[in-house]
């Protein structure tokens, strides 16, 4: 009988705001933060393109069971448009492919476009995305000059804010849903501007989700890690729960902890919501989701070991 291999590294819980450098993918990033802390474990919850700098949540153990629910967060970046040149593949890594004069464009006109692109919207991928065509990802087919029709997909623009504006410069914070591409995004509104085109010169994530607190980079984590104090390390983590703040608590009474451990649906008189809630012992140590349902109980969607630290409210 094959014994079974040990996991090699620390057993550590939490999610760590990484902020992901320019022209690193998200995978290297994850790889060199899980060596960095010696974890067992870690997996994001939603790639960032390797010329895009910013937040990139890692969750290490235990929360690596809530990425699933944070691949649905909305995010909010920050980017810059050159408008009236455009480039094989939206952003300035890209060959410039064609160029337009760029005409005046009047305050009421900008405002105007930026209207017209909040909201839902639909939008058609970049042939330079992870999406996959028979298999094969989009990106790797534009690389070979081959170019297939995709379809538009629906999805919300929650808010445009414009924060510069000269010559053929626009810069912008965009708070969007998920699946929404920056670089389709600035192309389409720059076509609209009446500049023919454009391309991202600088992109930045700000937000994922609930998480707007302090980013931390590689190089800060190697200077610690340099120092030998993998407590100081453990510090920068958050709380599991903190990536599930948005929904609502409750805590509950030992027996009915035990029922939802074995996989019992609980019923919890005068339920205050329907959906998913965060679930809690009565000393606020966070036991993980549920589900509540219509007829007033409760089933379990992810429940996590005892992890000592959470948050509440």
């Amino acid at each position: 009988m094959r014994q079974r291999t040990r996991a090699k590294g620390r057993k550590v819980n939490g999610i760590l705001l990484c902020d992901k450098p320019l022209g690193v993918s998200s995978n290297a990033a994850l790889q060199s933060a899980k060596n960095l802390y010696y974890a067992q474990k870690v997996g994001h919850t939603g790639s960032l393109d390797p010329l895009a700098s910013g937040m990139l949540p890692l969750c290490f153990g235990e929360a690596t069971k809530i990425s699933q629910f944070l691949l649905d967060s909305n995010k909010y970046y920050r980017v810059v448009i050159k408008l009236g040149e455009k480039t094989a593949s939206g952003d300035a890594e890209g060959e410039v492919i064609e160029r337009w004069p760029v005409p005046e464009i009047s305050d009421s006109l900008l405002e105007k476009v930026l209207n017209d692109f909040t909201g839902e919207i639909q939008q058609v991928p970049p042939m330079y995305s992870a999406l996959k065509q028979k298999g094969q990802p989009l990106y790797k087919l534009a690389r070979q000059g081959i170019e297939v029709e995709r379809e538009a997909r629906t999805l919300n623009i929650l808010s445009l804010e414009l924060l510069k504006f000269e010559g053929n410069s626009l810069e912008l914070d965009v708070y969007c849903s998920k699946g929404t591409y920056v670089r389709t995004l600035a192309e389409d509104i720059s076509a609209a501007l009446g500049c023919g085109g454009g391309h991202i010169t600088c992109l930045r994530r700000l937000k994922v989700g609930p998480f707007d607190g302090n980013m931390y980079s590689l190089e800060t984590l190697k200077e610690i890690k340099e120092s030998g104090d993998f407590e100081a390390l453990d510090e920068l983590l958050l709380p599991i729960d903190h990536g599930v703040s948005q929904w609502p608590m409750l805590n509950l009474l030992p027996a009915t902890v035990l029922q939802l451990r074995q996989g019992q649906p609980v019923f919890i008189p005068n339920s205050p919501t329907t959906g998913l809630i965060r679930l809690y012992t009565e000393d606020n140590s966070f036991l993980g989701l549920g589900e509540m349902q219509d007829d007033g109980k409760i089933a379990s969607r992810r429940l996590f070991r005892a992890c000592s630290e959470s948050i509440t409210g």
